[in-house]
């Protein structure tokens, strides 16, 4: 497990040639599917801007490896849009305000999103529905099965 304020920062590093491609700036969620998109990096050429997750052999405490430039096209039509989680506000689906995003933890392994932690508690994953420019938007606990409550 690693949080996202964790791996800002980090230097990404080819593994054929040790070759630093730049340093993550920020990381996209896929909301859909509940886990981390893409890497996107500041200091990288132009063709180096995006890196796949597809393509990240390891993330660790000191840096990113990625399999090699192949992985990195900023022009991949399957990245979701970017849209910064850390410091959003977050919002059910009915509009009530949760606090903001603090950090997220995410499995550096496969990079599924684990949980959000925001300003007034933790949010798992699975209540993840969307992230845009305004909020990260979460589904509340479900009430149950009907009849549950007396």
């Amino acid at each position: 497990m690693m949080m996202f304020s964790q791996a800002l920062g980090l230097p990404v590093i080819t593994a054929v040639d040790a070759e630093q491609l730049g340093r993550v700036e920020s990381l996209t969620i896929d909301a859909r599917n509940g886990r981390v998109a893409c890497l996107r990096l500041s200091g990288a050429p132009k063709h180096a801007t995006t890196i796949a997750w597809n393509a990240i052999e390891a993330v660790g405490r000191d840096a990113v490896i990625v399999r090699s430039r192949t992985g990195t096209d900023p022009g991949q039509s399957d990245v979701p849009a970017h849209h910064e989680a850390l410091g959003h506000r977050v919002l059910t689906e009915h509009g009530t305000a949760l606090g903001t995003v603090k950090d997220i933890a995410f499995d550096n392994t496969t990079g599924h999103i684990l949980t959000l932690y925001t300003a007034l508690g933790d949010v798992p994953a699975d209540h993840l529905l969307g992230l845009g420019s305004y909020a990260v938007v979460v589904r509340v606990e479900p009430a149950g099965p009907p009849g549950a409550r007396e």
